[in-house]
């Protein structure tokens, strides 16, 4: 199992990105994975809120559905340049998007499904989309949808909290001592 982190737009506060890459590393001990900024949209103020949804779906489904998977892992924030770094759209890859309307799990409940993802050796690409949320496009392209709180966040901070309970659910798989109840 690969899980790959898809997020629009690079992380632009220095510290932020550092603790992000932090976590890419230490999951990096447990499962391949790579955290893959893609492009920001240009001139996004010109655009409605729905035309920004739908341009930054075809980014985002571009990336999910374009090739085969071939690229290295990265354990760094930065973009991906492999242009080879997509998903063949295909049973073998759950397509999770981190939105305000999933399932909320706790951390045990999220490290028991993503425990069961594993055993079914599926890869797992999750989407963090940009301000306005997912088109519909992207939605009928997912396989679930995860909320990590009833509140709001900013995507550059759910980057980091996100790369966190992914690691603290590698660690309660394995028995160790990161998570406390």
């Amino acid at each position: 199992m690969k899980i790959t982190i898809l997020v629009v737009g690079k992380t632009t506060d220095l510290h932020l990105n550092h603790l992000i890459s932090d976590y890419i590393d230490r999951i990096g001990h447990y499962v391949p994975v790579e955290f893959k900024a893609l492009p920001e949209l240009r001139n996004a103020s010109s655009l409605s809120f729905e035309q920004q949804k739908q341009a930054e779906a075809e980014i985002i489904l571009r990336a999910i559905d374009g090739s085969a998977i071939n690229s290295k892992s990265s354990s760094n924030c930065k973009p991906s340049t492999n242009k080879s770094s997509s998903f063949k759209r295909n049973d073998r890859v759950d397509v999770i998007l981190l939105d305000e309307h999933g399932q909320e799990l706790g951390s045990i409940e999220f490290a028991h499904w993503l425990e069961k993802k594993q055993s079914a050796s599926r890869d797992l690409v999750f989407v963090i989309g940009g301000p306005f949320g997912f088109s519909e496009g992207v939605y009928s392209r997912a396989s679930s949808l995860i909320s990590l709180s009833r509140m709001t966040f900013s995507h550059q901070m759910i980057r980091l909290l996100f790369a966190e309970q992914l690691y603290r659910a590698m660690t309660i798989i394995r028995g160790e001592k990161y998570h406390h109840e």
